[in-house]
């Protein structure tokens, strides 16, 4: 939802539906959307027409400008801390572990980013970040990426409505990507590092100016 995946009002597949697809077991799928309703991004209706549908008020960046003003400067640096050590450990680890066509693939997903509408590319960008990581060939890690990445991926799409911000965000991405493919893990992690720390400052900047 706060990816632009899911547009406000649209219902979302059943419990069953969900985990099926998303190969993962019902009750984590039950606990998902308890947190989702939880923040007020998804509400659940009774009855015939019932089901889980996205809130009318879930609209990607206007949440975001609401996270980030209602988050303190404090806890702004300390998800970025969180998402720099987890990110930054995996795409360490995919340099180490990823085979060459493996990161090739992953290249190829940026080849023709270009010619993508802005949307487009800030849910691609977010998907290539997963790759990545998958790349470490851990299963765990990229469980812990896939949280973080929802968590952290309003704030990249609310830095991202800016153009050169997002151009800025697909170039440290193509630059992980040839760390990786080069078995070079400090030239990986130092640019996702560099990435987040950008996020960061552009987030506390958005905040600033209210």
């Amino acid at each position: 939802m706060t990816r632009g995946h899911l547009r406000a009002g649209e219902r979302l597949p059943s419990e069953a539906d969900l985990s099926k697809s998303l190969g993962v077991a019902p009750v984590t799928v039950r606990e998902a959307l308890l947190a989702l309703r939880g923040r007020g991004l998804v509400v659940t209706r009774r009855g015939r027409n019932g089901g889980s549908f996205v809130a009318a008020h879930a609209d990607p960046l206007t949440f975001a400008r609401e996270a980030v003003r209602r988050t303190s400067r404090l806890a702004l640096r300390d998800l970025g801390a969180h998402y720099a050590a987890i990110t930054g450990a995996c795409v360490r680890l995919a340099a180490r572990r990823a085979d060459p066509s493996e990161t090739q693939r992953v290249r190829r997903r940026m080849e023709h980013i270009e010619e993508l509408d802005a949307e487009a590319q800030r849910r691609l960008l977010d998907d290539v970040q997963i790759e990545i990581v998958a790349l470490s060939q851990s299963a765990r890690l990229t469980r812990e990426q896939m949280k973080l990445q929802a968590e952290l991926s309003p704030f990249l799409r609310l830095v991202a409505h800016e153009t050169e911000n997002l151009r800025r965000q697909g170039a440290h991405l193509a630059a992980v990507i040839d760390a990786v493919e080069a078995a070079d893990p400090d030239a990986a992690g130092a640019r996702t590092e560099l990435m987040v720390a950008e996020t960061i400052d552009a987030l506390i900047r958005i905040q600033a100016t209210g």
